[in-house]
C-alpha cells in the first residue's frame, strides 16, 4: 500500500511539474510575440531615414544628391499649422545638414532653392546672409505662434553653421501667410537634398560638400 501511494504522488508531482512547464513555454511565445509586435510598430516607416538628426548615418532610405541645384518642393497636409521651434546645423560625412524641427498639427511642405538674393517676405527688404550662395528655405504649411500654442525659434540669429564645410549660416526671417522662411548661406551653389523626420517633426536640408 505504501508503495502504491507513493507512485501516486510521485505521477502527481510530474503531471503538475508538465503542467508548469508547459505554462512558462506558452508565456514566454506570448512575450516574445509581444516583443516582436513592439519591435514591428517601433522600426521606421518605408522610405524613412533611420536615427536621430545628430547621427551620421540617415539611412539608406535617404534621397541622393541631385546632379544639380535645382529647387525641391514638397506640399503640405491640406490641415498643416506648424511652427519652427528649433534650428540646428551639423557637420557629417560628405554634406553639411540644417535641422528645421516643427510642432503643431498635419506635416509640413517646404520649397527650398538658391536665389539670387534674400529679401525678407512682406517688407521685401535685403537680408543680409554671409556665404557666396543662398538657399532660401520656405517651410509650407505654417501657423503664427499664437494659433499653434508653440513658441517660435528666437535664436542666434544668425545661426552659425557648427563645424560645417560648405554651410556658413542661418538667418531666420519670419513667417507670414502660411510659410515661414529662412537663409541659408553656403560657400557655393552646392547639391541639396531635402526630407522630413518624425518624432519630433523635421524637416532637414543637407548641402553636399563643395566637389
Amino acid at each position: 500500500m505504501s508503495s502504491l501511494l507513493a507512485a501516486a504522488v510521485l505521477l502527481t508531482g510530474c503531471a503538475e511539474e508538465g503542467r508548469s512547464s508547459a505554462g512558462s513555454s506558452s508565456t514566454a511565445a506570448s512575450s516574445s510575440s509581444a516583443a516582436a509586435a513592439t519591435g514591428a510598430s517601433d522600426a521606421p516607416a518605408s522610405g524613412t531615414p533611420a536615427g536621430d538628426d545628430t547621427d551620421a548615418d540617415t539611412g539608406t532610405a535617404a534621397p541622393s544628391f541631385p546632379a544639380d541645384t535645382q529647387p525641391d518642393t514638397a506640399e503640405a497636409s491640406a490641415d498643416a499649422s506648424v511652427t519652427v521651434t528649433d534650428i540646428r546645423t551639423g557637420r557629417h560625412d560628405g554634406f553639411d545638414r540644417v535641422v528645421f524641427e516643427v510642432g503643431g498639427t498635419g506635416t509640413p511642405g517646404w520649397d527650398v532653392r538658391y536665389v539670387d538674393a534674400a529679401s525678407s517676405q512682406g517688407s521685401g527688404d535685403a537680408v543680409d546672409v554671409a556665404g557666396d550662395a543662398v538657399l532660401q528655405v520656405t517651410i509650407t504649411g505654417a501657423g503664427y505662434p499664437y494659433a499653434t500654442g508653440l513658441e517660435e525659434w528666437s535664436g542666434p540669429d544668425p545661426l552659425p553653421g557648427q563645424g560645417t564645410a560648405t554651410v556658413t549660416e542661418v538667418v531666420f526671417d519670419a513667417t507670414f501667410e502660411g510659410t515661414t522662411v529662412a537663409f541659408v548661406g553656403t560657400r557655393t551653389e552646392a547639391p541639396f537634398r531635402v526630407y522630413a523626420l518624425q518624432d519630433p517633426a523635421r524637416v532637414v536640408v543637407e548641402v553636399a560638400d563643395q566637389s
